[in-house]
């Protein structure tokens, strides 16, 4: 009686140990029948599990990263048909001088003539070094034969007179854009020392228009976007100065300086310039900048300035009276101008006893100077200091002057301010 609900209770409580224990020896028994198993199950079971996940992992991963690597090899192959593509279209072959054709918007067009015979009697003894590049000329997509120079025109003249009837070149197929080709043949000429500088301004208006940055223009021929729209305002110079110019009788820089100046005007300017009337290349520029602020004062009037170039002209080497309106002011500004000029070229007199000490200062005895200022404050490299301060004075002194005597000249009695009304009515 007093075991059986001790009993009782163990039983319930062990129950579950004795089936959980009846099946572990179960198991054991049967692997130990099979040992070979007993030690291979688990690991099979978890290569198993491995691989479930892996083979999960694998899709989810290809769901995902298969896209990417589609998407790789799609761009590999455009850039491999692409490369595939600019080679198939240029190719490198033999053809016929006389079939080939020279670009009428070829950038250049002086060929220095003895250049061009040194190149001749070099292709003549060496034959053609280096291939010409030209295109390959279609009509409504079917092809005509002929060829356009893009590069090497100079080796394409030379060969004519060097009796080289046929040319290597690598040519161009398929439709390129004549845009692209004329970038390509002005980013190969510009920069030649036989090349003018309205051929680059030529060439790089016309890159322009063809809707090129003058930023990307610059980096195309490997200068600055200034030097770009430099050579583009030469184009406002009129024929007879730019014939001037490509001639060599107007420098560039003073080139620039003109073609801002109203078209008459340039031509009344050439006609001093060649005449010499200017002293040096720096006194036409001054008298050019006169000109153009002159242009823009007479414009903001409601006028426009022209020089007359007979009476002017007289003026620049002779004696000046007052300049035009002068004498029309009223009688206190009249005595103002007259009283500061009075002040003005009295200081300019007390001018000649500097002038006096430098000429003694220039014929002293270097020892004589040498022994006299050593003893001084600051000794001779104070007293150096002290005139080259006024060399560096006078040096800018001379500039402005220089610019009042071609301001003083533009507005002379005899040049003509023509009424815009008038000339349009």
């Amino acid at each position: 009686m007093t075991t059986e609900p001790t009993t009782t209770p163990l039983k319930k409580a062990t129950a579950p140990k004795t089936t959980r224990a009846r099946k572990t020896t179960a198991t054991a028994a049967t692997e130990a029948d099979k040992p070979t198993k007993k030690a291979s199950t688990p690991k099979t079971t978890r290569a198993r599990k491995a691989a479930t996940t892996a083979a999960t992992e694998k899709a989810t991963a290809a769901e995902v990263i298969e896209p990417t690597k589609v998407s790789k090899r799609r761009e590999v192959a455009a850039a491999k048909a692409k490369a595939t593509s600019d080679q198939v279209r240029s190719i490198q072959k033999t053809i016929p001088r006389a079939l080939i054709d020279r670009d009428p918007n070829q950038p250049r067009e002086l060929f220095d003539q003895q250049k061009l015979d040194g190149l001749t009697r070099s292709m003549k003894k060496l034959g053609q070094l280096q291939p010409i590049t030209v295109r390959e000329e279609s009509v409504d997509g079917k092809l005509t034969g002929r060829y356009t120079l893009v590069m090497g025109e100079r080796r394409w003249r030379a060969a004519e007179p060097a009796g080289i009837t046929e040319l290597t070149a690598l040519v161009l197929l398929g439709d390129r854009p004549r845009r692209e080709t004329f970038a390509q043949a002005v980013a190969e000429n510009v920069g030649r020392v036989d090349m003018t500088p309205l051929e680059e301004a030529k060439a790089f208006a016309q890159l322009r228009d063809d809707d090129y940055e003058i930023e990307e223009i610059a980096d195309m021929v490997g200068k600055s976007a200034a030097y770009v729209g430099w050579r583009i305002d030469l184009l406002k110079l009129c024929d007879s100065a730019q014939e001037a110019l490509g001639k060599g009788h107007l420098s560039v820089n003073l080139a620039w300086y003109v073609a801002r100046l109203h078209c008459d005007n340039q031509r009344r300017f050439l006609t001093k310039w060649v005449r010499g009337q200017f002293k040096s290349t720096r006194d036409a520029e001054d008298y050019v900048k006169a000109v153009l602020a002159e242009e823009r004062r007479q414009q903001d009037h409601g006028q426009i300035f022209m020089l007359s170039p007979e009476v002017e002209g007289a003026r620049l080497t002779g004696d000046q009276d007052e300049l035009p309106g002068v004498t029309d002011l009223p009688e206190e500004q009249r005595e103002r101008i007259l009283a500061d000029r009075g002040r003005l070229t009295g200081k300019f007199d007390k001018l000649g006893g500097a002038g006096a000490i430098l000429a003694e200062l220039a014929t002293a005895d270097a020892e004589d100077l040498a022994l006299l200022l050593a003893g001084a404050a600051g000794g001779v490299p104070a007293y150096t200091l002290r005139v080259e301060h006024l060399r560096d004075v006078a040096v800018k002194a001379i500039r402005t002057l220089r610019e009042a005597q071609s301001i003083a000249s533009v507005r002379a009695a005899g040049a003509l301010v023509l009424n815009e009304d008038a000339i349009s009515a």
